[in-house]
């Protein structure tokens, strides 16, 4: 992770693949902010659709973070083993990334 900053802030926005995938129960993501902005992270299936909202718009801080996400929908229903994306936005940038789950 390339830094700008001596306090080791990221240099650029990034969404990192995520870790373990493919993964089963849970994998995490990591993106990078080089400045504060809202995030809006979430997870689609294959048809587009938002099965799960990790962050909605929330303020962020700039620096590296990372969020879980435990092959659940939004109501806590389990999801079938497929290919999903997560995709991160915040402010200009936008990023989409593939997992993969296997029950």
């Amino acid at each position: 992770m390339p830094t700008g900053a001596s306090d080791g802030t990221p240099a650029r926005f990034a969404l990192h693949a995520c870790r373990p995938n493919p993964f089963n129960p849970r994998t995490t993501i990591r993106y990078d902010l080089p400045e504060p902005a809202s995030v809006d992270l979430a997870v689609y299936d294959l048809t587009g659709r938002r099965v799960r909202t990790l962050l909605g718009g929330a303020h962020e801080a700039a620096g590296a973070r990372a969020v879980a996400w435990d092959g659940r929908d939004d109501r806590g229903r389990s999801l079938g083993s497929g290919v999903y994306l997560c995709r991160m936005t915040a402010g200009s940038f936008r990023e989409t990334r593939r997992m993969l789950l296997v029950r």
